[in-house]
């Protein structure tokens, strides 16, 4: 979809110290080879802080660069991908209360890794032309720990970072200015993430650590290679095409990608030898240093971007998304001046 009138005003991520790859293999937490194909230096590891207390404190500051007032925010959507601190307990109405304190609707949204780029789209379509409603802040948040998950071999190819991340939608005039979003689904591919498992009565029940590797070996036994690969490829290239022709812009007129926190390996062929996007355009030097980030990786990336004074007037910006499900999305911002946050 075309925007014309809705803009980031502020962005932000809040992410704990990191774990290099060195200190992890001494460990003996990783392996060597898994390490080598996901090229990764470092990642964030909370000691004990949660998805939502780490969300809530990258909201603040995004309100602060924003310089948004809680009245101001008329929907809170907090996006997740894994376990929130809380049994039967809504995470997003603990970032409302800690970073608002209003009464507007607060939402959990749950579209893993495409989670953020989700909310995105949902918050442009609530804050409708014509509305008093004025912005919309969007929340991530996730803590990728034991004895659920692996954070260095839950998912080979890809290294999973604990952290926060926020970002203000307005219809008040920002450091950017949304142009398109696109998202685009196929549900074909959701037993991706399933395999063959049955459907349990509680959470890992059926393995522990989680293991997305054993579910995809099994959905590919299933369909074949070459159909899941079909799938992905024309989806990613049809999102990426609309996003682009409804932003009146090409592929060659985007100035920055901010990419999913992948391993390189998967990086490059998902994106970089595809699209022909070289490294050094991207926010990769960044992401290897944090890893994968649940659903804020494009929050934290673009936070990133602004905050190194390297978004200048008059580029434009690739916002590129992929969750299990599966759902892909992009989205074309357009930088209309540098911000100068003093947090």
């Amino acid at each position: 979809m075309r925007f014309d009138d809705l803009y980031i005003t502020g962005a932000a991520a809040h992410l704990p110290p990191r774990v290099t790859v060195a200190q992890a293999l001494e460990r003996g937490e990783c392996d060597p080879q898994s390490v080598r194909s996901s090229d990764l230096l470092s990642v964030a590891v909370s000691d004990g802080e949660s998805g939502p207390e780490m969300a809530a404190s990258a909201a603040g500051t995004a309100l602060r660069r924003a310089d948004a007032d809680p009245g101001e925010i008329d929907l809170l959507l907090h996006a997740t991908v894994y376990y929130q601190g809380h049994d039967l307990w809504a995470p997003a109405s603990y970032v409302q209360r800690r970073a608002l304190g209003n009464r507007c609707p607060a939402v959990e949204v749950r579209q893993l890794s495409n989670g953020g780029m989700a909310a995105l789209e949902l918050a442009a379509g609530y804050l409708v032309p014509g509305s008093a409603r004025v912005g919309a802040l969007l929340t991530t948040g996730d803590r990728f720990c034991a004895p659920g998950f692996d954070r260095w071999r839950s998912d080979p190819g890809t290294v999973y970072g604990d952290g926060g991340t926020a970002l203000v939608l307005s219809r008040r005039p920002g450091f950017a200015r949304l142009r398109s979003l696109v998202t685009v689904g196929d549900s074909d591919l959701e037993a991706m993430h399933r395999g063959a498992d049955p459907f349990g009565a509680a959470p890992f029940e059926q393995r522990r650590p989680m293991d997305l590797e054993v579910l995809k070996r099994r959905f590919i036994e299933q369909v074949g290679t070459s159909y899941s690969v079909a799938r992905v490829s024309a989806a990613q290239t049809e999102v990426l095409k609309q996003a682009l022709a409804e932003a009146d812009t090409e592929l060659a007129g985007i100035d920055w990608f901010v990419l999913p926190h992948f391993g390189l390996r998967r990086l490059t062929s998902g994106f970089l030898r595809r699209w022909e996007v070289a490294p050094e355009d991207t926010t990769w030097t960044w992401g290897r240093t944090v890893g994968h980030l649940g659903a804020g990786d494009q929050f934290a990336g673009l936070a990133h971007l602004a905050q190194s004074g390297r978004l200048l007037p008059g580029q434009r910006c690739l916002l590129v998304g992929v969750g299990a499900g599966y759902s892909w999305s992009c989205a074309v911002l357009e930088v209309r001046h540098t911000p100068d946050w003093a947090d």
